[in-house]
């Protein structure tokens, strides 16, 4: 199953993230298929950029979204 979710970069208690589109089975920040935007939660408003047409196309093909992702998208307006 193709999830889009996140993959945690940064160092310790400085967190940034990658929305990325991964199969379910991989580990969280290990392999992924491909890189669609980052979020950035220390800045204030927290920074999110993801590429709309990229996450219609993955959500189009049957990519699940995990619950925080879901969040951002309908956040950054790319999901309703």
């Amino acid at each position: 199953m193709v999830k889009i979710r996140l993959r945690r970069l940064g160092s310790k208690k400085n967190p940034f993230y990658r929305v990325v589109v991964a199969d379910s089975r991989y580990p969280r920040d290990g392999r992924f298929i491909e890189e669609i935007g980052t979020y950035d939660p220390l800045t204030n408003p927290s920074t999110i950029k993801i590429d709309a047409e990229k996450a219609n196309k993955w959500l189009a093909d049957g990519a699940q979204p995990t619950d925080t992702v879901k969040q951002l998208l309908k956040v950054s307006g790319i999901v309703k």
